[in-house]
């Protein structure tokens, strides 16, 4: 008896997996209106992070042909548990970036992304800029909240693009049980509270007890240091204001008049005034676009989008750093031409640029 086996099987065949060569520069990959989504889909990368972020800032230089300093946060990844803010650290790396431009340079720019943090050291940092150079311009590509906001007000111009917004000053204090609160929601509170115990008193009427209550809970302290920061941060504000941002404002633009000392005064205490107030902004996180610090503030912002090949680059740096901060446990970075620090928050365990 025969049996039919029929022709042999072939044998399966593996190819061998191709290997991937990891992509050198992010920059090179990048695509002029798609950045982001450009550079996210290579998963296999062997860049020098800081060097890329160098060409990216030759780039911006070479359009606005002006040397660049850099105050970069990681507001994009949520992991982060590294305070973010601006501190007394980042006295002395500020400090140092600045000392390495040359003497003779009176012009610059500063690219500035940060939450927010101690409008003491903002001052300090202004102390540092202002007397060095003529004209200062911050670059804001994304946020530049609360005491990032009285910062970017020393400059003698600001540019945002459309994505980009800056936020209300009113500073955050400490409660007796050490939560940080607005300044102004405590104050704005306690003026409520104050209003309605005035009615109804002018009605015979007993003040609620809740009121009672929340009064009995607030530190005396609390609204004393409340006043205190708020009005620090009006006066920055209104300061900067006057002696830099409207530096060379000689005429207004709706009569062509000539714009007076007292003035200047006047609109810089009434921006300041408004950035703090929280019942304008009801919240101390609101962000506030360009259109916005326009139409309600007054406040003159210049256009990324206005100079084509300065836009480009911006957009070409954030997407990079957007990537970085994504992909890294990087928390903070000071950076130019000839400087970089980074920090690193020690409980991440994602890569780790070189």
């Amino acid at each position: 008896m025969t049996y039919n086996q029929g022709k042999p099987k072939k044998k399966l065949q593996f190819k061998k997996p191709q290997r991937i060569e990891p992509i050198k520069s992010l920059l090179d990959v990048m695509e002029d209106g798609n950045e982001y989504e450009s550079i996210v889909r290579h998963s296999s990368i062997d860049i020098d992070f800081a060097q890329e972020l160098r060409r990216s800032i030759n780039e911006i230089e070479a359009a606005r042909q002006k040397p660049l300093v850099c105050l970069l946060s990681n507001v994009i990844n949520g992991k982060i548990r590294e305070n973010t803010g601006i501190d007394n650290t980042d006295d002395l790396p500020f400090t140092e970036m600045i000392a390495k431009i040359p003497d003779d340079v009176k012009d610059i720019d500063v690219m500035l992304v940060t939450p927010g943090g101690s409008a003491q050291q903002v001052a300090r940092f202004v102390d540092t800029l202002r007397p060095r150079f003529d004209n200062v311009t911050f670059i804001l590509p994304f946020m530049a909240m609360s005491a990032g906001t009285i910062f970017a007000m020393s400059g003698n111009e600001i540019i945002m693009n459309s994505s980009s917004f800056i936020g209300p000053i009113d500073p955050q204090v400490q409660n007796k049980n050490g939560r940080w609160l607005p300044a102004q929601a405590i104050l704005t509170l306690v003026q409520e509270i104050q209003n309605r115990g005035v009615e109804m008193g002018k009605r015979g009427q007993n003040v609620p007890w809740t009121d009672l209550q929340i009064l009995k809970n607030i530190d005396p302290k609390e609204i004393g240091n409340a006043i205190n920061a708020s009005n620090y941060s009006i006066e920055l504000v209104e300061t900067y204001l006057h002696q830099y941002k409207f530096k060379t404002w000689e005429t207004h633009s709706s009569s062509d008049l000539p714009v007076t000392d007292d003035e200047k005064k006047t609109r810089a205490k009434e921006i300041a005034q408004h950035l703090c107030n929280h019942g304008v902004w009801k919240t101390h996180s609101r962000g506030i676009p360009r259109n916005i610090a326009w139409d309600l503030c007054k406040l003159k912002i210049q256009h990324s989008e206005d100079h084509p090949k300065f836009d480009k680059a911006l957009r070409r740096f954030w997407a990079l750093l957007y990537w970085v901060y994504g992909s890294s446990p990087v928390y903070k970075i000071f950076i130019s031409k000839e400087y970089s620090i980074f920090r690193f928050d020690s409980s991440q365990r994602n890569i780790t640029p070189k």
